[in-house]
Parts: C-alpha cells; structure tokens; sequence
C-alpha cells in the first residue's frame, strides 16, 4: 500500500514556473514509477510526464516536453515535477501516480493516485 499526499500548486502568472511535490509512505517508494497527470474542467485525465523506480528512465508527452521536469528523491520518498513557462492552457488539476517500477502514460496502469492539486494559469 502507498499513499501519496501531493503539495504545492496555486496561481501563477503565465511564462512562470512552478514546483509541486508528492511525497509517499511506505518504505517501498523506490520500487514505483511516478506518473504525474493533469485534468482540465470537462476533459479527460491527461498524461505529462512519469520517472521510473530509480530515475533512469523519464519521459514525457510532446505536449509538455522542454517545460516539464521531473525528478525524485528516494531518500525523502518524494517526487518533484517542475512546469516552466506556464500557460494558461496548463490550468487543471495535477495528480501524482505510483505504480511498480517502469513508467506509463495510461491513467488505468496506475495503482496509486495522490489528492490532487489545483493549478492556475493567468493570462
């Protein structure tokens, strides 16, 4: 069992930058990949980025490539993604995912989902 308890999120100013964090219990953290998603108002959950188990592997969606970062620490259980250049297309709300070891970008391979964060984006 994890539990992911997602912080930091709020407004910001298009073309800032913002870091949020996921931070998960358990003392098997280093054994998942972390997804990270976003969902707008009326539309699906969308994929934005997932690093695997050891950090080896990231990867990213073209549509947030060069201003999506993710990185994580498994020493303090937590993951760290990182939105620069913010638009105002990127306002939803961002969860964090766990899932064992290798990352995906499809919302039913995740096993774990954190509360959610409420990202604003003005114009």
């Amino acid at each position: 069992q994890v539990e992911l308890v997602q912080s930091g999120g709020g407004l910001v100013q298009a073309g800032g930058s913002l870091t949020l964090s996921c931070a998960a219990s358990g003392r098997t953290f280093s054994s998942y990949a972390m997804g990270w998603f976003r969902q707008a108002p009326g539309k699906e959950r969308e994929f934005v980025g997932a690093i695997s188990y050891s950090g080896a592997r990231i990867m990213y969606p073209d549509s947030v490539k060069g201003r999506f970062t993710i990185s994580r620490d498994n020493a303090e259980n937590t993951v760290y993604p990182q939105i620069h250049s913010l638009k105002p297309e990127d306002t939803a709300v961002y969860y964090c995912a766990a899932r064992p070891f290798q990352p995906l970008s499809t919302v039913a391979e995740y096993d774990y989902w954190g509360q959610g964060t409420q990202v604003t984006v003005s114009s």
